[in-house]
């Protein structure tokens, strides 16, 4: 039996992607050594790192004067690195779900914070319009996409001050001006490689503003300086996103993979819509598409535990809802198929024959 992930994170990653990150863990390169062991600072790994950095500047249009760098730990530990970087004495942040809340908590170690506006009202299921980019702080900062509660923003803003994004979860699907950005960042994990590195896209004239001493470590200009280099680099993650880039290079860019994205989300969401089972969680004109959330409407909320067990048993991996949501949340990142959501689909409409 096809099995299709629709895991949230680790996620999907195509096949290709996966084949080639395995063969140079057994022999890379035909060296005769697996890539999990040989130097980070090897004529042989060198170009890895090169090449990466500069697909992700031309896959997104990246404009002079922005460096790409590979980091370890996670989107999280960015939480405490930008204000660390960047926040001297105020900063805005944009409450949209779980990510947003644990950013703006790390920040608010570091400085003055204000909340701008959040949709912590109605459980995150939309996102706030109206409000207003204060022109006194630091920098603006939020989250893109929200992978638990499948809530997407899809603009670049324009601010008076600089403006930092997580893109953890919506990298790579989308054109975005990087222009308007300080500093973009995430965690590999969706829609740009395994576990383990995490990007971060930083204008270069942007850092150095704070009075405040900043670790060795935690201070990007040592990683931009070293080339990511300073510590030993997550490297298999690494060739796994180079990987990954070449593969969305190949298939036509990120506009292709906008093309697809919403294909999918057109797809799934008509069929939520169409069906009577089921409801989307999410106001309709803030829908992610990549992470697409769904409950059994109130009139059939016993079937919730036998349609999981039922698209289960039908291939579908990893469509069991957030905790903080419930139902189901089926993620369709880049490497997801076409084939995949409409077998999802099709699982949906036969569930409904059968009630």
């Amino acid at each position: 039996m096809k099995k299709y992930n629709f895991n949230a994170g680790p996620s999907i990653l195509p096949r290709e992607v996966i084949e080639q990150t395995a063969q140079a863990c057994l022999d890379f390169n035909g060296i005769g050594l697996s890539l999990m062991e040989i130097s980070h600072r090897s004529k042989d790994f060198q170009p890895v790192m090169d090449e990466a950095q500069q697909l992700m500047k031309e896959l997104l249009d990246v404009p002079a004067g922005y460096s790409v760098i590979f980091l370890g730990g996670g989107a999280s530990l960015q939480f405490c690195m930008v204000p660390y970087n960047f926040l001297e004495k105020k900063a805005a942040y944009l409450n949209t779900g779980t990510w947003a809340k644990k950013a703006l908590k790390e920040a608010k170690l570091f400085g003055d914070t204000i909340e701008v506006a959040s949709s912590a009202d109605k459980n995150y299921n939309y996102i706030p319009k109206g409000f207003e980019i204060p022109s006194d702080v630091d920098y603006f900062h939020f989250t893109s996409n929200n992978t638990i509660f499948g809530t997407e923003i899809r603009k670049d803003f324009d601010a008076p001050v600089p403006v930092i994004a997580d893109m953890s979860s919506d990298i790579l699907s989308r054109p975005i001006d990087v222009s308007k950005y300080a500093m973009i960042y995430g965690g590999a994990q969706k829609n740009l490689s395994m576990a383990g590195v995490t990007f971060v896209i930083v204008k270069d004239d942007a850092l150095g503003k704070v009075s405040r001493n900043i670790p060795t470590m935690l201070d990007y200009r040592t990683h931009i300086e070293k080339g990511s280099m300073f510590n030993t680099p997550p490297c298999v993650p690494i060739y796994s996103a180079l990987m990954n880039l070449r593969w969305i290079k190949a298939q036509g860019g990120v506009k292709e993979m906008d093309r697809r994205a919403s294909e999918r989300a057109e797809i799934l969401y008509a069929e939520i819509d169409r069906n009577k089972l089921f409801r989307g969680t999410v106001e309709t004109e803030d829908r992610s598409r990549m992470n697409i959330c769904f409950v059994m409407n109130d009139d059939y909320k016993e079937l919730e535990a036998e349609f999981a067990a039922f698209a289960t048993s039908l291939g579908m991996v990893g469509i069991k809802g957030h905790r903080s949501v419930g139902g189901f949340r089926a993620s369709c990142y880049n490497a997801m198929s076409k084939e995949g959501v409409e077998a999802l689909v099709a699982c949906m409409k036969e569930f409904e024959k059968k009630h």
